[in-house]
């Protein structure tokens, strides 16, 4: 600083409103003290500047898995909006979902120096019934059943679940199979418990759940054996990996989609639209909740206040051309028809 100082012929104040980028300098001296700074490669230190002021404006960012779509899609989020924020972020993966790998991570936040922490607790804590974070920390908790003790930010995966079943039922499916994700998913904990609650309160029977580990080939092996299932008409699929299995096991099968069996899934992948038939799905806004993320811990950072309880995101149910109203066979023509419903719709669906 002293030699910048020196050949611009400044003073360190003058000096410093420059490097901060502070609008009161006149544009002919910032021009004059940008010249001696790129002169003598002079750059501010942002780990000192960081200590000075007490604030080193990144974000800490944990999380069990760095290969789920939802996960992947939240952090990209986190980091554009972090960045828009003038906030960076520093990521740390957590080996193993336990109460000790979660402590460990804390620590290492804490040697790398964070103003916050968002933790993406996709899974629940092995060993453990709740999470425990440390006292005093500046965190917002993904997908989480953490509510009551933290500030959670989820998407609605309930509402997801309720209006894919409710779809299916509207078309005239008389009950909904459903291929689960991981039981100790908080996902897909969420959504199965939607979809058996909708079916009970409906009063339509509940079959047995399915149980994936959100691939394309947990899907396959669940098609295989929904497609053997007497009566079996409609399907919701706890992802849309797993329902490009289950639709590739059907036409094994030689089941044809929507005309034998419909199908559901949850995400709304780029790629949902191009599968064969497009799937109709659920579409989760990554963006926002990543957003909400970002927006809540800057909050907590401003004011030194956290208040606990969930935000939910709300989901958007996308018809395509995977779902249709289950085939009637008619005894007195020896033919097959459509219901009301298909021809119908639910064209209020797209709407939400």
């Amino acid at each position: 600083m002293v030699d910048v100082v020196v050949l611009a012929g400044v003073s360190t104040q003058t000096l410093s409103r420059v490097a901060n980028g502070s609008p009161d300098v006149r544009a002919a001296t910032r021009r004059h003290v940008i010249a001696a700074m790129n002169e003598l490669g002079y750059w501010p230190n942002s780990a000192a500047r960081a200590l000075s002021r007490g604030s080193f404006r990144t974000i800490g960012v944990i999380t069990f898995s760095l290969s789920s779509l939802g996960t992947m899609r939240t952090l990209a989020a986190i980091a554009l909006q972090a960045a828009r924020q003038d906030f960076a972020i520093t990521l740390i993966p957590v080996t193993a979902p336990t109460q000790a790998g979660i402590q460990g991570a804390f620590s290492r936040m804490g040697e790398l120096a964070v103003d916050a922490v968002i933790a993406i607790m996709e899974a629940h804590l092995l060993g453990a019934a709740t999470v425990t974070l440390p006292p005093g920390v500046k965190v917002v908790v993904v997908d989480s059943g953490a509510g009551d003790q933290y500030s959670v930010v989820d998407t609605d995966q309930a509402d997801g679940a309720r209006m894919a079943v409710q779809h299916l039922m509207n078309l005239g499916h008389e009950t909904v199979w459903h291929v689960a994700g991981p039981e100790e998913s908080f996902a897909s904990e969420r959504r199965a418990a939607a979809w058996r609650t909708t079916l009970a309160d409906a009063g339509r029977a509940v079959p047995p759940v399915l149980r994936g580990d959100w691939s394309a080939d947990s899907g396959y092996e669940a098609g295989l054996r929904l497609a053997d299932e007497p009566g079996c008409t409609a399907v919701f699929a706890a992802n849309d990996h797993m329902a490009l299995g289950i639709l590739r096991a059907l036409r094994e099968k030689g089941k044809s989609i929507p005309e034998d069996m419909s199908l559901v899934g949850f995400d709304d992948v780029p790629e949902a639209s191009a599968y064969a038939p497009p799937l109709t799905t659920v579409r989760q806004n990554f963006a926002d909740a990543g957003n909400r993320c970002v927006d809540n811990v800057l909050q907590q950072i401003r004011t030194n206040t956290a208040v606990p309880g969930v935000t939910l995101v709300p989901t958007q149910l996308v018809i395509r051309q995977s779902t249709a109203a289950p085939l009637r066979w008619l005894p007195e023509s020896g033919r097959c028809q459509m219901t009301l419903a298909s021809r119908k719709g639910d064209a209020n669906a797209n709407l939400r």
